[in-house]
């Protein structure tokens, strides 16, 4: 006799417009599909905005987290994007600018949300792989750090942008980077913002596999832009996956120009990443995926709320200067004065609309052209 199975989904007759959501059948070793077992996809789908999620799209994530969680029939969730430039550069900064800012009232709502949108990732009842396509930045990089597994486009980068755009990173970064690729990494990344290439983030553990996407001729060729072999810098660092530099670097920049993007063998990574996780026991992966993220949840589940009130109070002050520079600012301009800012606040400025618009950059492209005239 057939027991009718209990639906535990929260939204079962959910629709979902701002992402996209798969059922995409398992691929045995063949790469055949497997009767009766499923992958979950879950697609950020912004590319325009390099897949930055918006207030709603936040929403349909941890939907889509929890029905993939309760269907019986999916091994494994892959979260990724649509695209090859981006899986994720965070918030969407127009949102930020344009509502968010100055409401930190409104802002503290928003991160009740992005705080479940971690948490629906941090206990999925499946694996969770994150297929990172492209730029992994900011939330994107928070984001991507809740998953299980990552498995990245050799042209991928990671990175934080938090201090240079009004925030810290304090959705996740500032909890789970010091767990992936140690103190000191953590702090360089998180404070100076520097992005790591996919081959930095390979070898400093925040990656688990790199996969080829660009062709050449017909050909998979690595990414031309980073260094893969090891060498030593000015100051005798040894040094693996840093940027090209000087003509090295237009030459590799005219290489990636004639490729076109393939993303075949990343999927068959994350195929077979999945089918892997197939032949283990569902339980006692579960129980182990479990017991592994408790290293994050200890941190995350500590500083989650009180990050989340200094976020919502920082919309008045930097925040408030920086995503608005971000959003309003020329396409090669989009931080604020960092050194008029701290001469401002050296002076006793308070935080106001003034001293905001005196450290804008458009306020200083108003300066220069008036100087020319």
């Amino acid at each position: 006799m057939t027991q009718t199975l209990v639906n535990h989904e929260l939204a079962p007759d959910a629709a979902f417009s701002e992402i996209l959501y798969e059922r995409r059948p398992l691929l045995d070793a063949a790469g055949k599909p497997v009767e009766g077992l499923y992958n979950a996809w879950i697609w950020l789908n912004n590319p325009r905005q390099f897949n930055s999620y918006t207030t709603r799209a936040i929403k349909e994530i941890i939907l889509a987290f929890r029905r993939a969680s309760m269907d019986r029939a999916v091994v494994a969730v892959v979260f990724t994007a649509v695209g090859d430039k981006a899986f994720c550069t965070g918030g969407n900064t127009k949102e930020y600018a344009e509502y968010y800012a100055g409401n930190p009232q409104e802002y503290r709502q928003y991160m009740r949300l992005f705080n479940d949108m971690v948490t629906a990732i941090l206990t999925c009842d499946k694996p969770v792989i994150n297929r990172v396509n492209g730029m992994r930045i900011g939330g994107g990089q928070e984001i991507g750090m809740a998953c299980d597994f990552t498995i990245a486009a050799d042209t991928a980068r990671f990175g934080q942008a938090g201090p240079k755009h009004g925030s810290a990173p304090d959705g996740g970064a500032t909890d789970f980077l010091p767990l992936y690729v140690g103190f000191g990494h953590a702090m360089a990344s998180c404070v100076l913002c520097e992005p790591f290439s996919a081959h930095q983030a390979l070898r400093l553990g925040l990656v688990n596999q790199l996969a080829p996407v660009l062709k050449l001729e017909d050909r998979f060729i690595p990414n031309p832009l980073v260094i893969t072999d090891r060498y030593s810098d000015e100051w005798g660092n040894i040094v693996f996956g840093a940027p090209r530099t000087g003509e090295e670097a237009a030459r590799a920049k005219e290489i990636f120009a004639r490729c076109q993007v393939d993303q075949s063998r990343l999927d068959a990574a994350v195929e077979a990443m999945a089918w892997k996780l197939a032949l283990t026991m569902p339980d006692c992966t579960t129980k182990t995926i479990e017991s592994i993220r408790k290293f994050k949840l200890e941190h995350w589940d500590r500083n989650r709320e009180t990050n989340r009130a200094w976020l919502a109070l920082n919309m008045m002050t930097e925040a408030k200067a920086g995503f608005r520079a971000f959003n309003e600012g020329p396409k090669d301009r989009r931080e604020v004065d960092f050194i008029a800012l701290r001469r401002e606040l050296a002076a006793g400025h308070p935080w106001n609309d003034d001293l905001i618009r005196r450290v804008s950059p458009q306020h200083a492209a108003t300066e220069a052209c008036q100087c020319r005239l």
